[in-house]
């Protein structure tokens, strides 16, 4: 029987360890914190709980513009609901705890064994595991790297879990702030600025960049960019964020050029640092890259026979969807099942702020630069009827497809539960299907999802290289 040992309990990890017990390995899994990892803990499920309460609250606040309204109390629906942000957060880290615990039953129940504490390579066939009660050697014919990230820090800006958090601190909230300053305007700071806007705080949110999102489509993220500013956020772009210190009951946050911002609480969503230090990876002959990232190709192996990696520690792109598929891709290869290399341009990914925005395979940045050859046609929400009976006024759909024969090669979606929306789209790229095929396909009307065969309706019989706008 072949021993399969794997540290990280994230979705790399355990997503991986049930494929290896599936094809009849011998599976430890070792995990320091709580099955799920980062992701379930402190990351992806909090965060989405968290926006889960904000869309409630954006419904209720929008509701006035559907014809509703309270009859009993002065001020309508937009000032009759209060967060009760302790509750919020009890709720989100129950939650998380409740699918760390369905993870593990899953885990023990498929005969994994799972061990309670950290570990480090001993050379590439062997692990060494620390618990609570001592050392133990395990013999690994194939290992899995898949120990995930952290919240980068800066020396100017130490996060005390008072005023002053990463994302995995802010849940310790019991209050809402009064004014948070969100320093970062990737995806993590605008999803946090997102929720928390709409949730009632006053948020003023530092970009270093041109505008929010600068790695998304650009459209979307000035899209996203507008509604933010029209529901009252503050968004300075271009400003440099050097630190963020206390001073009392306040947060000082000095920006490049020698401005500053005052808030009660911020928010450092500044980037992630793999968890590869102290693992043994180099002296197992494991490359890493110039920030610590595990180095792997297509189907997940590493430098070191026998040793694979997955998630956000090797860099590859850092969404939980693509660590199980990295995870679950390592074990087809090593145990010789059949198996595609991994293959980016078929990830579906989305930025869960309101509105959402979801992409899936090339982007308008990839055609604008001849990098494909290819068109693309956008169309605005506004004209869909669904949309206007949700009193929807913001967002697209973007369909990319190949001039000649029409293959779809890309598309991006900006819309309320966009994530839902994108799934078509991702088929499509996947299997290579063709404009007229998306077209074709039967659409429920009304229906947001009527825009994205409209858009591909739209695409029929144009050649050559431009956007076409509607």
């Amino acid at each position: 029987m072949t021993d399969v040992v794997i540290i990280g309990g994230g979705p790399g990890g355990y997503e991986a360890a049930l494929v290896a017990r599936q094809l009849g390995g011998r599976v430890t899994l070792v995990e320091r914190r709580g099955l799920g990892g980062s992701a379930v803990l402190t990351d992806v499920v909090p965060s989405k709980t968290l926006i889960a309460a904000a869309e409630v609250m954006t419904k209720i606040r929008s509701a006035e513009e559907v014809g509703l309204q309270l009859v009993t109390r002065e001020g309508g629906l937009r000032d009759a609901v209060e967060v009760d942000l302790g509750k919020v957060h009890s709720r989100i880290r129950a939650l998380a705890q409740a699918q760390s615990a369905d993870i593990a039953e899953r885990l023990l129940g498929d005969g994994i064994r799972i061990i309670a504490g950290s570990a480090r390579l001993d050379g590439p066939q062997r692990v060494v595991a620390t618990t609570a009660d001592g050392e133990e050697t395990i013999a690994a014919d194939i290992v899995l790297v898949a120990t995930g990230a952290h919240p980068r820090e800066l020396d100017t800006a130490r996060p005390d879990g008072e005023r002053i958090f990463t994302w995995t601190q802010i849940y310790d909230l019991d209050r809402v702030p009064e004014h948070l300053i969100v320093v970062g305007s990737g995806v993590t700071g605008a999803e946090f600025a997102s929720a928390y806007q709409a949730l009632g705080v006053q948020v003023t949110l530092v970009s270093s960049r041109h505008q929010v999102l600068p790695g998304q489509d650009d459209d979307a993220a000035r899209v996203l960019q507008q509604v933010f500013e029209g529901s009252g956020m503050t968004v300075l772009n271009g400003s440099r964020a050097l630190a963020a210190t206390r001073r009392g009951d306040e947060v000082v946050v000095q920006l490049a050029g020698g401005g500053e911002v005052v808030g009660t609480h911020c928010l450092m969503a500044v980037g992630a640092i793999p968890n590869t230090a102290g693992l043994g990876l180099a002296e197992a002959g494991v490359e890493l890259s110039a920030s610590g990232h595990v180095i792997v190709d297509r189907v997940s192996r590493t430098t070191a026979r026998g040793v694979y990696a997955a998630g956000d520690c090797t860099g590859v792109n850092a969404l939980a969807s693509v660590a199980a598929m990295q995870g679950r891709i390592a074990m087809w290869h090593s145990l010789g099942d059949s198996v595609a290399p991994l293959d980016l341009r078929t990830v579906s990914a989305n930025v869960f702020t309101s509105p959402e925005i979801a992409t899936v395979g090339c982007s308008q940045a990839d055609i604008d630069s001849g990098a494909v050859r290819g068109l693309a046609m956008m169309l605005p929400l506004r004209g869909n009827a669904r949309a206007k009976m949700q009193a929807l006024t913001d967002g697209f759909v973007k369909v990319f497809c190949l001039p000649t024969t029409g293959i779809v090669v890309g598309g991006v979606v900006v819309a309320p539960s966009a994530s839902e929306l994108i799934h078509p789209l991702s088929i499509a790229v996947r299997n290579k299907l063709t404009v007229d095929q998306l077209a074709e396909t039967f659409t429920v009307y009304p229906s947001l999802s009527g825009s994205v065969a409209e858009a591909a309706r739209r695409l029929h019989g144009h050649s050559g290289e431009q956007v076409i706008t509607y």
